[in-house]
């Protein structure tokens, strides 16, 4: 998987030595509660290597799981993905599967803009490798997500069950 670049930060692979920040970062309720239909607090190290595990086993051109580290320095803010969304049960798969992003950042690192930083970047890069369409889905409740995707210049489509199997509102930009 790539590193991407942006003014103030630097998005690269998930390495075992980041899962004490993993852990801390996703050990967060206020990080994870708008994370899909039943989000769970990350509460052990194993746990925390195996997702980082999964996170690198993502060999696509484009699409990847990201820690977000501050250019200046390298201190880990958060984490950003580009992939396949799921679908929730009962819907039909077929054709090409749409791609999200999405995000979550640490307490520590809010409010300084770097999801958006984060994600323009991530969305540029990924629209220079072909990629046509991205979408984002939030928690209904997240409005600090759904900012992110109006100041990427996403469209809010409304609300919709297509996916997690929870009801979110869904966002789309293209090329």
């Amino acid at each position: 998987m790539r590193t991407i670049v942006s003014d103030r930060l630097l998005l690269r692979p998930w390495r075992d030595e980041d899962v004490d920040f993993l852990l801390d970062l996703e050990s967060r309720w206020e990080v994870v509660r708008f994370l899909g239909a039943q989000p769970t607090i990350m509460n052990n190290r194993e746990t925390a290597l195996a997702s980082i595990a999964r996170r690198r086993a993502i060999g696509d051109p484009i699409h990847g799981i990201w820690v977000i580290t501050t250019a200046m320095g390298g201190r880990l803010v958060g984490n950003l993905l580009l992939k396949p969304v799921p679908l929730s049960a009962g819907e039909p798969i077929g054709g090409t599967p749409e791609v999200e992003i999405g995000w979550h950042l640490h307490p520590d690192a809010w409010g300084h803009g770097y999801a958006t930083e984060a994600a323009a970047a991530v969305l540029a890069d990924a629209f220079s490798r072909g990629l046509t369409r991205v979408i984002a889905v939030t928690d209904p409740a997240n409005h600090a997500s759904q900012a992110v995707c109006r100041r990427l210049g996403m469209t809010h489509l409304g609300q919709t069950t297509k996916y997690y199997d929870t009801s979110n509102e869904l966002f789309e930009i293209g090329t």
